[in-house]
């Protein structure tokens, strides 16, 4: 199935041939809609009281612009997300559009998301796919102190001036805030033999 994006650069949904624009209440999930009304059995919150989060000075550089709309739709993985087909785009803010010069068709790059609405207080979760409890550091979860997705994409468009990437796949809900793009570079990304 193609990817079909309106005139504003949103994804939007074929329905019965016709291609519609989700209603912002489909996309926009707010944190109360991402979390467990319940810690599963064997999951443990973190000790003590949640910390200040607004101290580390994030700036959102755009947002991804991808066919899920909500959690329950969305992948569980990059391979699970490429496995569909669904090609998704990356819209860069207009400041920061200058950074992407030399980015280039057919390139992988690392996206860093913030996976809004996660859950940050889960020292040890229950994930459905495992055999037992793990600690969030084992796990890929967007549930953990810090909600930062790591997201290795290949680039199929670049548009500079309009700040809009096609990538090959992803697997965030629709609208999730950007915070980085970098380059995946096979001689130094790689892990040794």
């Amino acid at each position: 199935m193609q990817a079909v994006f309106d005139e504003h650069g949103a994804f939007t949904k074929p329905v019965g041939g016709q291609a519609v624009l989700p209603a912002i209440g489909e996309t926009a999930m707010t944190a109360s809609d991402q979390r467990a009304p319940v810690v599963r059995p064997g999951e443990v919150r973190f000790d003590g009281p949640e910390p200040n989060y607004d101290d580390a000075g994030l700036v959102f550089i755009g947002r991804v612009r991808s066919p899920w709309a909500s959690r329950d739709e969305c992948p569980k993985n990059l391979s699970d997300a490429r496995e569909r087909g669904q090609p998704a785009r990356v819209e860069i803010d207009a400041r920061w559009r200058g950074a992407l010069t030399g980015l280039g068709v057919d390139r992988s790059v690392f996206l860093l998301t913030w996976l809004d609405g996660a859950e940050r207080d889960l020292a040890i979760q229950a994930p459905r796919h495992a055999d037992g409890p793990r600690g969030t550091f084992m796990l890929r979860s967007p549930v953990r102190p810090n909600p930062i997705g790591l997201h290795l994409v290949r680039l199929l468009t670049v548009d500079q001036q309009a700040g809009i990437l096609t990538i090959d796949a992803i697997d965030v809900r629709d609208g999730t805030p950007l915070i980085d793009i970098k380059p995946y570079l096979a001689s130094i990304d790689a892990p040794p033999e």
